[in-house]
């Protein structure tokens, strides 16, 4: 899928700096970003886990850690970091991005469904979103793929249990109509050997 490894910094510092553990915040996220930029992942993440540390609902910061993560192939994590971004953020742009950003993660955890819903909501916020748009397409078009694979399956499990259950009627159905004939021989031999014991003439003892 296009861009599905392109995430964006969010750099928009939400908190307006005018206290000075918002200061001190703003200015760690900002340091992180200034590694981030550089591909300095760790030390990038280590300043986002700092900002969090003093403020952990901002929404930067865990749209910003949720980056790191993914970079590192934390997809999980990046996720979760995501979701307390969306959950937290009062601005439609973060919302947008975090959705769009959780999409790509769990189409890496190969969560098709559950993308497919990250990129429905991240359109909601911004319908102008191409790259949404492309992904979100594209990933109803494997999910249509999927879905044909699905079906035969089913129907092929159920072709191959159907004979299975003929079969073993068919036996059961030999096993009685082997009962009865081997009832009927047994009625007849009987009948023969009352016949001859009634028609035979009876045999002089044998002399010893």
């Amino acid at each position: 899928m296009k861009r599905l490894l392109n995430i964006s910094i969010t750099v928009i510092l939400l908190l307006s700096g005018t206290a000075v553990i918002g200061q001190t915040e703003n200015s760690l996220i900002r340091s992180g970003n200034r590694y981030y930029k550089q591909k300095d992942i760790d030390r990038s993440q280590q300043e986002y886990q700092k900002a969090l540390q003093l403020a952990p609902s901002n929404p930067s910061a865990n749209y910003n850690l949720g980056n790191t993560q993914f970079r590192k192939n934390s997809f999980e994590d990046a996720v979760r970091s995501y979701d307390a971004s969306i959950s937290n953020s009062i601005d439609s742009t973060v919302k947008e991005k975090g959705w769009y950003n959780k999409g790509v993660a769990q189409i890496r955890q190969q969560k098709l469904e559950e993308s497919i819903e990250s990129w429905k909501n991240a359109l909601k916020l911004d319908p102008s979103d191409l790259e949404a748009r492309e992904n979100l397409e594209k990933a109803l078009q494997e999910l249509r793929m999927k879905q044909p694979k699905q079906q035969p399956k089913d129907q092929q499990q159920n072709q191959q249990q159907q004979p299975k259950q003929q079969q073993s009627r068919l036996s059961k159905q030999q096993v009685e109509q082997l009962l009865k004939a081997l009832q009927q021989k047994e009625r007849e031999v009987q009948d023969k050997m009352n016949q001859n014991k009634s028609s035979s003439p009876n045999q002089p003892d044998k002399d010893w």
